[in-house]
């Protein structure tokens, strides 16, 4: 999911002025104005500050540590329309205080998936590099940038222990290059799925510091893979499922190839988030807006 790195995706109608002020390093005073007024909106959401644990998706939690930042589905909801990403509607965003990456995560009830299928990447990049060529009409529409995959940033491997799918795509708008870095995490019910967005320069750091927040992810009691039971619900497709998009892979499993393209485009188009340029300098004041307020002796 292309959603924001170095700091928060830009709108177009902010990416470009600050690209420009970036190279005369003196922004415009509609410019700074812009930037605030962006600023503003991105304070009013409801920001939950760490440490404390937060619910995810209803059947799971995660403990969110000093220094991070989570919001709940309805503010992601507001956040990725400020930040032009289409929403699920169901996501929630975490993220370190100083907002140099994000990650988000909702958690998809499609049944049981099983783990004992082979991936093939290269069919699999082919599948993503197509779907989202596809996907840019509807950007196009929008008035967004393209977006366009240019290859794996990391392979996808699976992990049996911790029963996570993990990958990472580089990506290139118009503003710039960046990596969506993936993990599905697998749940007796589903699948909950968390996308991080870096720079390719952040993107060990950023995954580094993600998965050690992910040590404190955990599903309830009764809904872990492993409490898996005879005649629960079996998802219609294994681990390739889980990177192509699981609808658009059951689709084509079964044959239901009317609408196929339909339903990679309508995928693409929701999972894949925009990492715009001109972060830096919106991001630089808004950083006053998780100072940790001075302990009173």
């Amino acid at each position: 999911m292309f959603r924001f790195a170095l700091a928060l995706a830009f709108s177009g109608l902010l990416a470009a002025p600050f690209a420009h002020a970036q190279q005369s390093d003196a922004p415009s005073t509609d410019q700074q104005k812009a930037a605030e007024q962006f600023r503003a909106k991105l304070r009013a959401l409801d920001w939950v500050k760490g440490p404390t644990t937060v619910t995810v998706s209803g059947n799971s939690t995660l403990k969110l540590p000093e220094d991070y930042v989570f919001l709940d589905a309805a503010n992601t909801a507001k956040f990725e329309e400020l930040t032009h990403n289409l929403s699920g509607g169901k996501e929630v965003l975490i993220g370190p205080r100083s907002l140099q990456w994000a990650a988000y995560l909702v958690f998809n009830d499609e049944g049981y998936v099983k783990d004992d299928e082979k991936i093939d990447a290269a069919a699999i990049l082919k599948s993503l590099k197509d779907s989202t060529e596809r996907a840019n009409e509807e950007r196009r529409r929008r008035g967004w940038e393209e977006m366009h995959i240019i290859g794996w940033a990391v392979p996808p491997a699976y992990n049996a222990t911790t029963k996570r799918l993990e990958w990472a795509t580089l990506f290139e708008s118009q503003s710039e290059r960046g990596v969506n870095f993936f993990t599905k995490i697998l749940g007796r019910r589903g699948v909950t799925s968390v996308v991080l967005v870096s720079s390719p320069d952040d993107q060990t750091i950023s995954v580094a510091a993600l998965n050690q927040v992910l040590t404190g992810y955990d599903f309830n009691t009764g809904e872990r893979y492993a409490e898996y039971k005879p005649g629960d619900k079996v998802a219609e497709y294994g681990l390739t499922g889980l990177i192509l998009g699981g609808a658009v892979a059951a689709a084509a499993k079964t044959g239901l190839l009317k609408g196929f393209w339909k339903l990679i485009v309508g995928f693409a188009v929701a999972a894949w988030k925009v990492l715009a340029a001109g972060v830096v300098a919106a991001i630089a004041g808004l950083k006053s807006m998780f100072k940790k307020k001075p302990q009173v002796p």
